[in-house]
Formats: structure tokens, C-alpha cells, sequence
């Protein structure tokens, strides 16, 4: 499945959801069910500067081409937005995840115009890990 397909199932998911309240809640949803990291995962090397909580990603390659993207975060809405993540890139092969405008994405589905300014430089972050890692 591609970051396209990916992307369009998340899409209708939240195209079910009226208003920012519900994407909110549905969004924490996922983050509770994003399995954690182990504890040696949660290291200086895999941590994510510029997030105002604590967020780790492990970027481990699949083959060649394909990455496999794991993360956690202390915080349940940054759970639910590395759920996300972790939904669209997780098996993506580099080209994928190079060429897909997770911004555009992220703002079509209501989520990144409704985060703090906080939040949404966490998001960056996060998103720019995973970008450096398909270069």
C-alpha cells in the first residue's frame, strides 16, 4: 500500500468526524494504541528536538528502499499525531516519503490548522526526522 493509499483511508476516517473536538478525540484514541517504545529506544539519538514534549523516532530500514518508522511520545495528543505518522510512512519506501506533502495532508484533514503553535513546530520536527531519513 502506498502513502497515497494510506493517506486517503485517513482521509475518509476523518471526513466521518464533524469538528475539531472530534478529530481531537480521535486523535488521542489512536495515540493510546500506539504501542511504546522500548526503553532503550528512548535515547539522545532518537529523541526529536524542537517538540515541546518528550517524542523519540526510531527509523529503521526495511530492505533497500522501505522504512519502518516507530515512535513515542509523552504527551497522548503527540501520541495520536505520531500514530498518524506512523500510519502513512511505516513501510513507505524512501521515494514515497520524499515526494508526499504530508503539510498539505495534514492540513486537509483538520489537523494542522487546529494545533497550538507548540504543537505544530513538534510536528515539523517530527516530520522533518522522518524527511532527513529519506534523503
Amino acid at each position: 500500500m502506498t502513502i497515497a493509499d494510506r493517506a486517503a483511508e485517513i482521509e475518509d476516517e476523518f471526513g466521518f468526524l464533524d469538528d475539531w473536538e472530534d478529530r481531537y478525540a480521535h486523535i488521542i484514541d489512536l495515540g493510546k494504541a500506539n504501542p511504546p517504545l522500548d526503553a532503550a529506544e528512548r535515547s539522545e539519538d532518537t529523541k526529536v528536538r524542537g517538540c515541546a514534549s518528550q517524542v523519540w523516532i526510531v527509523l529503521t530500514p526495511q530492505d533497500e528502499d522501505r522504512v519502518e518508522v516507530r515512535a513515542e511520545s509523552d504527551a497522548m495528543i503527540v501520541s495520536g499525531l505520531i500514530s498518524l505518522l506512523i500510519r502513512l510512512y511505516s513501510g513507505a519506501t524512501l521515494e514515497e516519503i520524499r515526494g508526499f506533502n504530508a503539510d498539505a495532508f495534514l492540513t486537509k484533514i483538520g489537523v494542522k490548522g487546529a494545533l497550538s503553535a507548540q504543537r505544530s513546530n513538534g510536528l515539523a520536527s517530527m516530520l522533518a526526522r522522518i524527511q532527513s531519513f529519506a534523503v
